[in-house]
């Protein structure tokens, strides 16, 4: 990737972005009525948990701690909107096995870009 000039420039903004709008149109299409306020606002609060938490911790890059602080909440999120959806799957209420399959693929995909990125930051910080 080139000059990064924005979050919006991030791979991993822009696949965390992705995703939690799948995953909000997933919670409102595909999961009973019921788990609207269950288990799919938890997963929707989650899912855009990562992004804005990949926001935040642009808007506070020239502050190393508080980068990884921040990329470090997504990671955490990311694992958590991991959980809901096998929660969500074991329990029957997302019981499409292609979405699930699916959305646990690239939420690992994005768990592990948001680790290496992460860990660039930690080696690597630059404020630019």
């Amino acid at each position: 990737m080139g000059q990064v000039k924005s979050y919006k420039d991030l791979e991993i903004y822009l696949l965390s972005k992705k995703l939690a709008v799948r995953v909000h149109k997933m919670t409102l299409d595909d999961l009973p009525k019921f788990e609207m306020f269950e288990e799919g606002s938890q997963i929707r609060r989650s899912s855009k948990s990562i992004v804005s938490n990949i926001v935040e911790g642009y808007g506070r890059r020239r502050y190393k701690n508080e980068f990884v602080r921040f990329l470090t909440y997504a990671v955490g999120s990311c694992d958590e909107t991991k959980a809901h959806l096998e929660m969500l799957y074991e329990t029957g209420s997302l019981d499409k096995q292609n979405i699930f399959e699916q959305l646990i693929k690239d939420y690992e995909e994005v768990g592990s870009k948001l680790f290496r990125f992460r860990e660039a930051v930690i080696k690597g910080h630059r404020s630019s």
